[in-house]
């Protein structure tokens, strides 16, 4: 039985539907839901004239809380009390600082179960784009629930 469960968002159509996945489990399971979105720190090696990365980074961590709210939303209308989180990292090899900051926060929650969207890439885009749900996969210390759109 799962008492506390994380679920990590993206906005995408998969992380959709991981959150429905971890809404229905953290009802059937009266267990504790925390939603996460994770943003990575921009480089200040970019900084120029034309791109400032504090702007880049306010304005993803600002679209990202719109993102959580709207999930706690649907968490809140299918009768599920949910808490959430907006966390940084580091930029690192792709998607791996996204995995860490993730399973650093389930840690610490602590969550015994994590729900993550995953998109399936195979051959050439999964080398080219990685996978985050894959990397949360290979360091996590607890299940994972690894969700795909269809």
């Amino acid at each position: 039985m799962y008492k506390h469960i994380l679920v990590t968002i993206d906005n995408s159509d998969v992380s959709d539907r991981a959150l429905e996945e971890a809404v229905n489990l953290a009802k059937d399971q009266q267990a504790a839901l925390r939603i996460v979105y994770a943003v990575d720190e921009v480089n200040a090696d970019m900084n120029t004239e034309f791109v400032n990365p504090a702007e880049i980074t306010d304005a993803w961590a600002k679209s990202g809380q719109e993102i959580l709210d709207k999930a706690k939303g649907k968490a809140l209308a299918a009768g599920v009390q949910a808490e959430t989180r907006l966390i940084e990292s580091e930029i690192t090899e792709l998607g791996v600082g996204i995995a860490e900051a993730i399973i650093e926060e389930a840690k610490n929650w602590p969550a015994d179960l994590i729900v993550a969207g995953t998109h399936g890439r195979k051959g050439l885009n999964h080398l080219v784009f990685g996978s985050i749900a894959e990397s949360i996969l290979r360091i996590a210390p607890v299940p994972i629930l690894l969700v795909h759109t269809k």
